[in-house]
């Protein structure tokens, strides 16, 4: 059985990536994506959610060009999970590994 980890985020840039090398020659960038909730609390007030992404190579140069803070955003990506055991409690971390970017005015 296949496994699809597929989602699309619409948000705005809530941090200026910055593309670094790794140590095999890549390029890779990370930024955070403000994303809110489609629904109001009981108070009335609309909360967001904010999703760490990361790019690699083309896109990561591309966005670190293109995004400033406040920069609205559509991404299509995979999730992968990066979870960690610390002092025998699990913890559960995912990341959206960016497959396409889209900039919008």
């Amino acid at each position: 059985m296949k496994v699809l980890t597929t989602c699309v985020i619409a948000g705005k840039v809530t941090e200026k990536p910055e593309v670094i090398t790794t140590a095999r020659g890549n390029t890779m960038a990370s930024m955070i994506v403000e994303a809110q909730r489609p629904y109001r609390n009981d108070d009335g007030t609309q909360t967001s959610d904010r999703f760490k992404v990361i790019l690699w190579r083309g896109i990561a140069d591309e966005c670190a060009d293109v995004c400033d803070v406040g920069s609205h955003v559509v991404i299509r990506g995979r999730l992968q999970a990066n979870n960690r055991m610390i002092d025998d409690v699990l913890y559960y971390n995912c990341e959206v590994i960016a497959e396409k970017v889209v900039y919008l005015q």
